[in-house]
């Protein structure tokens, strides 16, 4: 047996670098998941919501006081969604109630959002969490060649991602509230013909998918960052996720997958400075991510190239029923 298969057979392998480097890939790709599965939920019903890094930011500030007074991990999760639904119904009353430009809208609920969570965070800035979301061990399954260290050595929100994931795939295609939403994104018109209730549906899927983006930041939180350090905490990967829904063509399953390949972006200088790599500056590797994130925006930019994607044809566009 050769050196490479021993290594491989005995579970060595686990302990590699690039290994160890996909598996954090993995952990990386969730709050990015989450917070695109939210945007697809609020884009597919019409209303883009430009406000994903606020409201992630006000979720992990609201999970890092939370977990500082409790000292324990699920109660900050709670909040944070919680605090994260809070914000987007400020965006669905203006975009949905008083029909505000959803752009303008979105990018105030970033800088309303990034505000919030400096005043609550400053004077706890720089202080260590007070829980933190453990990693599991799958017994039998977490010594296992590569398998092993990438899939059964994650922490229990990696597996609920996935599990959410397929919840909502299978709501927007297989379900009739999901239909509806279908519909109204694409034609609120005709959704509204057919007896749909436009407002309501995209009201509960904004909120829903601000909801998301507080977990987000609950996740960043309770597993990536070990304190609280400003906007540097969610470190612009909400801006990141908004690209994965143009990415991903507003699917779920692209959307995760999307997420795991930004994940090794944003871990890429960390392993390369790990293995001993220097050959590229540390600043450039730190670039990849969000320079992959304006090219695929300038790249998808033209509403027809948009369409052709799949984005939902009254994206953006607010809905009088009187003009029917």
């Amino acid at each position: 047996m050769s050196g490479w298969a021993t290594v491989l057979a005995s579970g060595g392998i686990n302990h590699n670098v690039w290994v160890i480097a996909l598996a954090g890939a993995v952990s990386f790709g969730v709050p990015l998941t989450l917070a695109a599965l939210g945007e697809i939920l609020a884009e597919r019903s019409g209303v883009l919501n430009l406000g994903v890094e606020g409201m992630m930011l006000v979720g992990a500030v609201t999970a890092f006081l939370v977990a500082d007074s409790t000292h324990e991990p699920w109660l900050p999760l709670v909040a944070a969604i919680l605090a994260g639904a809070a914000l987007a119904a400020v965006h669905a009353f203006l975009s949905i109630t008083l029909r505000a430009n959803q752009i303008v809208s979105g990018l105030a609920l970033v800088i309303f959002g990034s505000g919030v969570a400096r005043f609550l965070g400053q004077p706890v800035e720089g202080e260590p969490r007070g829980a933190q979301i453990l990693p599991l061990r799958v017994p039998g399954l977490a010594d296992l060649p590569l398998v092993g260290r990438v899939v059964f050595q994650q922490d229990v929100l990696v597996y609920a991602t996935v599990v959410v994931t397929a919840v909502v795939a299978w709501y927007l295609i297989r379900t009739r509230p999901g239909l509806a939403l279908r519909a109204v994104g694409e034609s609120p018109a005709t959704a509204d013909a057919a007896g749909v209730a436009v407002a309501r549906v995209r009201y509960a899927h904004v909120i829903a998918g601000g909801a998301f983006a507080g977990a987000a930041g609950a996740y960043v939180m309770l597993v990536r960052a070990p304190s609280w350090n400003g906007e540097a905490t969610t470190d612009g990967i909400g801006w990141i996720a908004l690209a994965l829904v143009v990415f991903a063509s507003w699917r779920p399953w692209r959307a995760l997958a999307g997420a795991v390949i930004f994940g090794v972006a944003l871990r890429a200088n960390f392993t390369l400075q790990a293995a001993g790599i220097r050959a590229v500056p540390a600043e450039i590797l730190s670039m990849v991510p969000y320079l992959l994130t304006i090219v695929v925006l300038i790249a998808l930019a033209p509403t027809a190239v948009r369409r052709r994607a799949g984005a939902p044809s009254a994206l953006g566009q607010p809905y009088v029923r009187d003009e029917r």
